[in-house]
């Protein structure tokens, strides 16, 4: 065994009792704003791409049923997800898939030489996902990349930001896809995406962000002609709960996403509307037409009505005095 002047084996040897450092493979890449240059290479940003899906689909396995990842996606609206620190290295999820895409597995490493990971909550795993669709998305930009690869990454972070609600996520993606790529004489946005992406953003700007002038301007603008994002802007002006939850029944998982934002404010306006027409209310058709329990009612807008043998009492008339 050679030594060096200091009598020391090289820290390179096989005999080396250094562990090989836990390295997630999506923190392994910092963000290009931040002089990271090595996701600058196109094959390099795909086959990140190609473990960014893998994560993803092994998040959405470990949830199981439906039920389970809406809760999932929901705990990371209800939670702080911009508190991730991109910096800081996670340990990935315990379960893998093989592969995303079939690109992926030319650029997976061997499990062999990879130590033991721990799994990662479920919210914390997600927001991994997230923030390295950021890091891609920063590369794609550096590296003025305008091809069907880009729209295909775009239009995956669009979906992806609305489903866990993130508009940090999904909003640069919208306005990069319509005041970019669609703009790209090579890359264009295909009819389909563009009016996915017109409708994501007009609903974006009524629901979340309440501002139902700029939401009807783009919407002529863009010149979207779409009669559900027309009846979810009606009942909004309207404050139309009966047209609100009809629309919402029929429309698919991101708009409803997207729905949700003003759904506080809509719900409210009808709980102050019974406050107004209605001495008291059976609990069961409250519950039925506010569409959520009587608990949650009062946990979330503070209703200080009485439940009182299935009936709401939510004023009482005193008797007269002589």
């Amino acid at each position: 065994m050679q030594r060096n002047k200091a009598g020391r084996t090289p820290s390179g040897h096989q005999f080396s009792r250094l562990k090989p450092a836990e390295i997630d493979p999506l923190a392994e890449y910092g963000l290009p704003s931040k002089g990271e240059k090595r996701l600058l290479n196109h094959k390099t940003q795909e086959a990140y791409y190609s473990k960014i899906a893998e994560r993803y689909l092994a998040f959405c396995t470990d949830a199981g049923d439906r039920d389970s990842l809406q809760k999932q996606f929901s705990r990371l609206a209800l939670g702080d997800s911009t508190n991730t620190n991109m910096s800081t290295p996670l340990l990935p999820a315990s379960s893998t898939i093989s592969t995303a895409t079939p690109s992926s597995t030319s650029h997976s490493h061997d499990s062999s030489s990879t130590p033991q990971q721990l799994p990662l909550p479920p919210s914390d795993n997600l927001s991994q996902i997230l923030s390295a669709l950021r890091k891609l998305r920063e590369a794609l930009v550096a590296s003025s990349r305008l091809d069907d690869f880009t729209t295909q990454v775009y239009l995956f972070a669009v979906r992806l930001g609305i489903l866990s609600s993130s508009f940090e996520t999904y909003l640069p993606s919208l306005l990069y896809l319509l005041r970019v790529m669609h703009r790209s004489p090579s890359h264009p946005l295909t009819s389909v995406e563009y009016h996915e992406v017109v409708s994501y953003l007009v609903l974006d700007t009524a629901c979340r962000r309440g501002d139902l002038a700029e939401a009807y301007a783009l919407r002529n603008k863009y010149n979207l002609q779409d009669a559900k994002v027309d009846a979810t802007l009606k009942a909004l002006v309207m404050d139309d709960w009966v047209s609100w939850r009809r629309t919402k029944r029929s429309v698919d998982g991101y708009r409803v996403r997207l729905m949700e934002f003003a759904e506080p404010g809509i719900r409210g306006h009808i709980l102050k509307a019974f406050g107004r027409a209605y001495l008291s209310v059976g609990s069961e058709y409250l519950e039925e037409t506010m569409g959520m329990k009587w608990e949650e009612m009062v946990e979330r807008f503070g209703v200080g009505w009485e439940l009182d043998k299935g009936k709401v009492v939510i004023r009482k008339i005193g008797g007269r005095t002589q």
